[in-house]
């Protein structure tokens, strides 16, 4: 893999850092894009320093002329993207009836249309290159649904028909497009964010213990199932939704 280049978004922390850690094990040039610039270079900076090779990248990924632009420093510095990892997201809790058209707005911006704006930029290196890996971050909230998520789990269910649509127009050209939903991924920003809520703690918990595997799932857990989708072993697997959750599909 050491003549791959990747871009991962939303890699200063969580999942999307985990797998740009992952990736560059795997001899992969890694853009850690983010909308914070500084977490985005200290981890390009952990990675450099651990003998990898990485570049801090920042860019609001629902603005199609940041992303271009971040895109276009990451060419110039490694080469043509020919893996993706759609992974930048944000989360909120808000009652159905109390959702706001900016709030739907803005979710579905970021946690969708992001992932169209960022594959449409690079799929053109991975049509030259006949070979490309789209790798997207989901949610099992949109396989289950979730109680005043309807925004998020709606954008997130848009992931994954995205993914095998993707999967369907450019398989030709050898490009592999899978998402992973992950559930119950503790240490990240988000999560944390739902996890720590009075009323959600005592619940998550008790799912967690009723579950097959009895614990948290964790970034690296994520970050070894995307590494596997981006290598060559993983060429004639497509239009997939791969469970990293410890058996909880509800």
């Amino acid at each position: 893999m050491a003549d791959k280049v990747a871009l991962i978004t939303g890699a200063a922390n969580g999942i999307g850092r985990a797998t740009a850690i992952r990736l560059a094990r795997d001899g992969i040039a890694i853009g850690v894009l983010d909308l914070l610039a500084e977490g985005a270079e200290k981890v390009a900076a952990e990675i450099n320093a651990g003998g990898g090779k990485a570049i801090g990248l920042s860019a609001d990924v629902s603005n199609r002329g940041q992303v271009n632009a971040a895109v276009e420093k990451l060419r110039e510095t490694f080469g043509p993207v020919t893996i993706v990892v759609n992974n930048a997201g944000i989360t909120g809790f808000v009652p159905f009836l109390e959702m706001t058209d900016a709030q739907w707005d803005q979710m579905l911006a970021i946690n969708l249309k992001s992932a169209f704006i960022v594959t449409q930029i690079v799929i053109p290196d991975m049509i030259a290159a006949n070979w490309g890996r789209i790798i997207n971050i989901s949610s099992s909230s949109a396989q289950s649904g979730a109680a005043k998520m309807a925004h998020y789990s709606s954008a997130k269910g848009g992931m994954i028909a995205l993914t095998r649509t993707l999967a369907q127009e450019f398989g030709e050209y050898n490009i592999t497009s899978n998402t992973i939903p992950p559930r119950f991924v503790h240490n990240t920003a988000m999560s944390n964010a739902s996890f720590e809520r009075d009323d959600m703690k005592d619940r998550f918990d008790a799912m967690v213990q009723g579950g097959p595997i009895r614990r948290h799932g964790e970034p690296a857990d994520i970050a070894g199932a995307a590494a596997w989708l981006a290598s060559d072993e993983a060429g004639y697997v497509t239009g997939q939704v791969i469970g990293v959750n410890g058996g909880r599909y509800i």
